[in-house]
């Protein structure tokens, strides 16, 4: 019984700030809206960002592990294979450097700094937009306050008198604008913040594998174990024993 009543409550809460949410929206006047499709807008593209960097993070020690164990027991197309089945720009750098070891190291060096180049900006992408959204949201708000205030002007000097509330509505739009368009950006620069630190992560990634590769086909090359070079991160994990065998890199293993 107390449980039901606790829940009708918390429903009734919950209507009535929607309520009050809708209501405030509506004083606001136009300008609201602006503010409204910004956060709309800006909320898809953050969305979809974090889903694309989620799908792109992997466990980045556990794969240098595999792919170490591969170059020592299959050579470099082996290694090529663990990579081909396994997401994420962290896979793509290594293979790509895998993929020039024929030419020298000093190919592999400039194959993974390309490819490098190239999977940062498609971490990067959408960002822009983003940020322009954060921007756009407390500018069209404080649009919206200053013509709450021309408004309140105007209103005082058609009646060539002023009373509270003579100006009343026109305080009240500059005030909401200005309130909705602050959350908005709020809202919009957490989502932000959480992309750039996600994509500050898979890039620190993406460095300590190249700098892994680089040492282990080196290793490899002197007729020396892979698995024998450094690793940026410190001792990785046997892969026999994390891992185990034929495990599917595109899982959950690597996420």
């Amino acid at each position: 019984m107390t449980l039901s009543a606790l829940l009708l409550l918390q429903e009734a809460a919950s209507d009535g700030f929607a309520n009050d949410l809708v209501y405030r929206f509506n004083e606001g006047g136009s300008y609201m809206w602006p503010v409204l499709i910004s956060l709309i807008i800006g909320l898809a593209i953050a969305f979809e960002r974090i889903l694309s960097l989620n799908r792109s993070d992997i466990n980045a020690p556990k794969f240098m592990a595999r792919v170490k164990e591969a170059l020592d027991n299959g050579g470099v197309s082996a290694a090529e294979d663990v990579c081909a089945n396994t997401r994420g720009p962290v896979a793509s750098v290594v293979q790509a450097g895998l993929t020039r070891f024929d030419e020298g190291m000093d190919a592999v060096e400039k194959a993974v700094v390309s490819y490098g180049s190239i999977e940062m900006s498609f971490l990067e992408r959408g960002l822009v937009w983003l940020s322009l959204f954060i921007s756009l949201a407390p500018m069209f708000g404080f649009l919206g306050t200053v013509v709450g205030m021309v408004e309140a002007f105007d209103a005082i000097e058609a009646a060539g008198d002023i009373s509270p509330s003579l100006v009343a509505r026109g305080i009240k739009i500059a005030l909401l604008t200005t309130v909705f368009g602050l959350i908005a950006a709020i809202i919009l620069q957490v989502f932000y913040n959480y992309c750039v630190s996600k994509i500050d992560r898979i890039t620190a990634d993406m460095e300590e594998a190249s700098v892994e590769l680089i040492d282990s086909l080196a290793m490899m090359s002197v007729g020396r174990p892979a698995l024998s070079g450094r690793s940026a991160r410190g001792t990785l994990p046997r892969p026999s024993a994390e891992l185990g065998t034929g495990d599917d890199l595109t899982g959950a293993d690597l996420s």
